[in-house]
């Protein structure tokens, strides 16, 4: 891949990733070629909008420096934020994380945020528009992502929310406004030393191994500081040239589920320059593309298009548990054989995926029918259960990857009978 990859980042034109009905252009399979050589290599490529959306990203950037600069200078003790997997799709409003030195507010759709004694707190303006603009553009990269594995047109339909969401949905992907080493932010600035360039200090949060349990990121940035690391182990700075209508997107561990490992998530760490003048920090604005919580991530498409399953993959995930047990990050680094895809365009123009299968794996047999059968039963009767949990206001108990309650699995009882002796 030495030879025909990608020299830098890729930068693709979002406007050119929208399908359209018929065949698709040239254009089209040039961008989507682009984009997904550049995950390949770099994990992450360069997302170019249009400039009246480059101006409202740039507005929401603005205001959320404006936004952060007027908060207080230690955040109080119902605001720190205690990185609860349980809570991956409840969070809203402002939380800090002094030991990252970092401050959130999460904009979550259909959630209003609960500030502690009743206080007034007036969010980062824009975040409606801002959701709506990020939002429809990860679609049309997972889109594409799908046109180069091969997959049916929206094949992540099922798992993803309804748009526009239904009476009281909440929304399962969120926009998080953060604010990076703001100085008068007193956090716990615990950092590691990295390098040194013209008498500058540049550091690292601790945490320097970190992956997204997204689908897809979307990242802009008011300045440089999101390193990625690239197919051969090195970390290199992504949003250093970034013009003003330019954005980062990375792919998630759910989409590495998703897709049996064949796109890697990308490991990022974000850099805590100490500049000296820079009174607001550095500011971001993050879409994370998530699937619904009572969705399952499965490989079914995957195997729908031809490409072999590895045995870690067979077995359908609940996204709820998914988010609580996801892989830890040293072992995506220390893996040997990194699976990635690439698709030149051949003489015809056509294009025709080159992922390596893995077919005739051992390890890749599909399940017997019976235990597919089994499998997709008590997916089935989970979501049913939930539902009539939800509306009898009926709490319910994760015990081995099931949803324990004696009330409710006497409910679905008289309505799937068959299912219960599964």
């Amino acid at each position: 891949m030495a030879g025909s990859g990608l020299p830098s980042l890729g930068r693709v034109k979002l406007t050119d990733l929208v399908p359209c009905e018929g065949l698709p252009s040239d254009s089209y399979k040039l961008s989507v070629s682009t984009l997904s050589q550049s995950l390949a290599q770099y994990s992450a490529a360069i997302i170019q909008f249009p400039a009246s959306d480059g101006a409202l990203l740039r507005s929401g950037l603005e205001s959320a420096r404006l936004y952060f600069h007027q908060r207080a200078s230690y955040p109080s003790a119902e605001m720190i934020h205690n990185n609860d997997s349980r809570e991956w799709c409840k969070t809203s409003g402002y939380y800090a994380d002094p030991q990252m030195w970092q401050e959130t507010y999460d904009y979550r759709p259909g959630l209003t945020p609960n500030e502690p004694n009743n206080t007034m707190d007036f969010p980062p303006a824009g975040l409606p528009d801002i959701f709506a603009l990020l939002g429809k553009a990860t679609r049309d990269i997972l889109d594409a992502i799908s046109f180069y594995l091969n997959l049916r047109s929206s094949p992540f339909t099922e798992i993803l929310d309804n748009v526009p969401l239904r009476n009281r949905e909440i929304s399962s992907s969120v926009l998080s406004v953060c604010c990076y080493a703001r100085p008068s932010f007193q956090g716990a600035q615990h950092h590691n030393l990295a390098t040194q360039e013209d008498g500058q200090l540049i550091m690292f949060t601790d945490h320097e191994h970190q992956a997204d349990k997204s689908l897809i990121s979307l990242v802009k940035s008011d300045k440089a500081g999101l390193h990625i690391r690239d197919l051969h182990g090195r970390w290199l700075l992504v949003d250093g040239d970034l013009g003003p209508q330019e954005a980062i997107v990375y792919p998630g561990l759910a989409l590495y589920q998703a897709t049996a490992g064949y796109v890697n998530p990308a490991l990022y760490r974000t850099e805590i320059n100490t500049m000296q003048g820079n009174m607001h920090g550095r500011c971001s604005l993050a879409f994370k593309l998530m699937p619904k919580s009572m969705s399952s991530l499965s490989c079914s498409e995957m195997r729908a298009a031809g490409h072999g399953v590895e045995a870690q993959f067979q077995l359908p995930v609940l996204v709820d548990d998914f988010m609580q047990k996801s892989p830890p990050t040293d072992q995506l680094f220390n893996r040997q054989n990194i699976q990635c895809f690439n698709f030149p365009t051949v003489q015809d123009g056509s294009m025709k995926p080159l992922v390596r299968r893995r077919k005739h794996d051992s390890r890749s047999k599909p399940l017997p029918p019976s235990k597919r059968l089994r499998l997709e039963a008590q997916r089935v009767l989970k979501e049913r259960v939930q539902d009539i949990a939800d509306k009898k206001g009926i709490k319910l108990r994760p015990v081995n990857n099931q949803l324990i309650v004696t009330e409710s699995i006497s409910i679905v009882s008289d309505v799937w009978p068959p299912l219960i002796s599964l």
